[in-house]
């Protein structure tokens, strides 16, 4: 369910009512793929509720460049929303979701193995009251950069 910050703290206040575990984790998920498939998967194993924080359009552009994201922020939501583990999707306007983090008070906080635990954004918020910070192993070599660089070679190859 896609939902505005004020809408996901009221879903999770009910869903901490009846006991449930939740788990955050956030991204770009500018070209779905999966790696981002097998991430969330393993994200929602972590606990009974996933909530998946997605950059905004202008958060995406500060970040990776003025070129992306490739697919807007409401089809990225729609397609992570659509994705079996996932419970809840908010779109965040910050470069970071620190303080949506400190908002949504997660149980546990999960990036990519590629994430040092010192530099998880939120991590300290986490684990101050008593949260997890778990980082998960990539099995699939793919990455949206990836999958961008290769249609760039092939469009230039099949150009020549």
């Amino acid at each position: 369910m896609i939902l505005n910050l004020e809408e996901l703290l009221e879903a999770l206040e009910e869903e901490r009512k009846k006991g449930k575990k939740i788990v955050f984790t956030n991204g770009c998920f500018d070209i779905l793929h999966a790696g981002h498939a097998y991430y969330l998967k393993k994200a929602k194993e972590l606990g009974d509720v996933l909530v998946v924080g997605i950059n905004s359009d202008q958060s995406v552009k500060r970040i990776k460049g003025e070129k992306r994201p490739i697919v807007p922020e409401s089809m990225r939501a729609y397609l992570v929303d659509s994705l079996k583990p996932v419970d809840y999707v908010v779109i965040f306007q910050e470069d970071t979701p620190e303080k949506l983090i400190e908002l949504i008070r997660p149980d546990v906080l999960v990036k990519g193995s590629d994430w040092k635990i010192e530099d998880i954004v939120g991590a300290n918020t986490v684990l101050s009251y008593g949260g997890r910070v778990e980082r998960i192993e990539f099995v699939f070599d793919i990455s949206t950069t990836k999958i961008i660089e290769k249609i760039l070679y092939t469009y230039r190859e099949f150009s020549k």
